[in-house]
């Protein structure tokens, strides 16, 4: 008898990562939900979850991690922090910590279940980036940047994994009122704005906190995920969320 289908989740403790765990156990898939600092109280009590902790920034906590989980099926590489600030002001140590999460631990996680994917000819790694990529707004250049690097990578791996049977996709998610972007930012962000850009800044806060306009909801992110996963006909790209969708939408009318 063959065993349950597994994916493995990265950034679990809130928003899309979390709905998508939930979201893939009422499907019946067996689920390893990663985060930092475990948090069993989070999903439902099932006997397909595992919760186990993952930095992906560190190379040990990774083997750890993959060894405890045992076999899986496919990657979601959800995890990432946010950084909105005029470049001016951010300070390179926060870009570089961004940048470690945002694209080194996707490409670490990445590799570290490349080898068990390949031996079984089979296997499905699915990166959340961003809507951003699709069309830059203010503000967010460094956030933006490793997002952008992350849709490169994946394109360039899924034609490098295709010989072998296993897929990679990427899910773009708009805004949501549902993930902690905006508590990340605010805390990468630098306490010395330059005077020049603080009515812009607080400008681009307030449309980032309105929701009368338009949002992605952590389950848009979760169906995304779904399909990127379980459909081979899905396709590279696959924007999550009304307000993504209409830019993509848009995007390819003009």
């Amino acid at each position: 008898m063959s065993r349950p289908s597994t994916v493995l989740i990265t950034g679990c403790s809130s928003g899309f990562g979390l709905e998508t765990a939930r979201f893939f156990l009422d499907q019946g898939w067996r689920v390893v939900a990663t985060m930092r600092t475990p948090r069993e109280d989070l999903l439902p009590r099932s006997e397909a979850l595992r919760v186990l902790p993952l930095d992906v920034t560190d190379a040990a906590s990774i083997r750890q991690c993959l060894g405890d989980a045992g076999p899986i099926d496919a990657l979601v590489n959800n995890a990432g922090v946010g950084l909105l600030s005029p470049l001016e002001a951010v300070d390179m140590a926060n870009a570089r910590a961004l940048y470690e999460t945002n694209v080194l631990g996707t490409i670490a996680m990445t590799q570290a279940v490349l080898p068990q994917f390949r031996e079984r000819r089979a296997g499905v790694i699915v990166n959340v980036t961003s809507s951003v990529t699709l069309k830059s707004l203010p503000l967010l250049s460094v956030y933006t940047g490793s997002k952008a690097a992350v849709n490169a990578f994946t394109e360039s791996l899924a034609l490098e994994l295709e010989p072998f049977g296993i897929r990679a996709r990427l899910v773009l998610p708009g805004r949501s009122p549902s993930t902690r972007f905006g508590d990340n930012a605010r805390k990468l962000m630098s306490d010395s704005v330059p005077e020049a850009y603080t009515d812009f800044r607080d400008r681009v806060f307030a449309a980032v906190r309105d929701l009368s306009t338009p949002v992605t909801e952590a389950q848009d992110v979760a169906q995304a995920v779904w399909r990127a996963v379980t459909d081979p006909a899905a396709p590279m790209r696959m924007p999550a969320g009304a307000d993504a969708v209409a830019l993509a939408e848009a995007l390819a009318a003009a």
